[in-house]
């Protein structure tokens, strides 16, 4: 949804706009440089240097993981501007108010997010777990290959992530299928949606991705009866969110050969602990969450651009739905 709120432009000086992160985030300080290098008529400060006279001014946020008791400080904020595209932990923390959430959308990320899609798509279609299992083992032996034409690789998302990735995956010559809440059709890809449509694409499916922003309705949606829908020896690539995915499920399917090998970048607990099983697992490769990282630069023009308009006019950029969770 979008909607409009009341301009400030005709009302200078313009409040200080504060960035509200977890207490202790490493790239604060970074973050607080590109986003005032990005709107200089601005002042970009953090919160904690605010007094509450300063704090009753400030109408919108720019965050990061914030603590809602920090939001709750500043008495007239509108609306929040995520650095993230992922808002589910916002949603869950301020999807009961009236404060509206604008999440990042930034053609950057996307194309990030394709590009280690078709990364990892290739390191398990050119089978380079078992290359590195044998390295290991001092073993020369050789396996057939498959054609990428001959290999489908199902995307769980079709957003702007996955409108990406399909892209990239088509353009490498792999037959691509994709799932998605609502009906969706894409030029090249054979599209389902729903929850009765979901069995009969993984049943197609040699490589799985999941893009799915996590909500009550994706959490777990991998789970035993998924996984179990896959072909014999099919892989996993998590980009999404950790909970999305079903750990018990997962253990016991890559424990008793189904599942081939999973490609893990996202976790229940992050970051992923020294006693937790992916790490040793023989068909585990754990990643630390870097599929796509946020460009600062790029991110903070975005932001920019956006708090810019809604100063000049009071129009929000699309605001998340609290519904849907995204």
């Amino acid at each position: 949804m979008s909607g409009s709120l009341s301009p400030r432009a005709s009302l200078p000086p313009l409040p200080p706009l504060p960035f509200v992160c977890a207490l202790g985030y490493p790239a604060a300080q970074a973050w607080l440089q590109a986003l005032q290098a990005a709107l200089p008529e601005e002042r970009v400060v953090a919160l904690d240097t605010l007094d509450a006279d300063q704090r009753a001014a400030c109408e919108v946020a720019i965050v990061a993981n914030p603590q809602p008791a920090d939001l709750r400080t500043l008495p007239r904020l509108q609306w929040v501007h995520s650095v993230w595209a992922g808002v589910e932990r916002l949603v869950a923390d301020l999807g009961d108010t009236d404060l509206r959430i604008v999440r990042l959308v930034d053609p950057q990320l996307a194309d990030t997010m394709a590009e280690a899609v078709l990364a990892w798509t290739l390191y398990l279609h050119r089978d380079m777990p078992r290359y590195a299992l044998q390295q290991a083992a001092r073993q020369w032996l050789a396996h057939d290959g498959v054609r990428a034409q001959d290999r489908t690789v199902s995307l769980l998302g079709l957003g702007a992530l996955g409108e990406a990735s399909v892209r990239r995956l088509l353009a490498a010559g792999f037959k691509v299928r994709g799932w998605s809440r609502t009906p969706r059709q894409m030029e090249g890809v054979q599209c389902h949606a729903g929850d009765a449509e979901l069995p009969a694409m993984l049943a197609q499916t040699d490589i799985l991705v999941c893009l799915l922003p996590l909500t009550p309705q994706t959490r777990g949606i991998v789970g035993a009866q998924a996984l179990a829908a896959l072909p014999a020896h099919a892989s996993l690539i998590n980009f999404a969110r950790g909970p999305i995915v079903d750990d018990a499920a997962l253990r016991a399917a890559l424990d008793g050969g189904r599942l081939a090998h999973a490609v893990l970048d996202v976790f229940d607990q992050e970051p992923l602990p020294e006693s937790s099983w992916q790490w040793a697992h023989p068909a585990v490769t754990v990643l630390p969450h870097i599929s796509a990282p946020t460009d600062r630069a790029t991110a903070s023009a975005i932001v920019a651009g956006n708090i810019r308009r809604w100063r000049a006019s009071g129009e929000l950029p699309q605001a998340v739905d609290a519904a849907r969770g995204y």
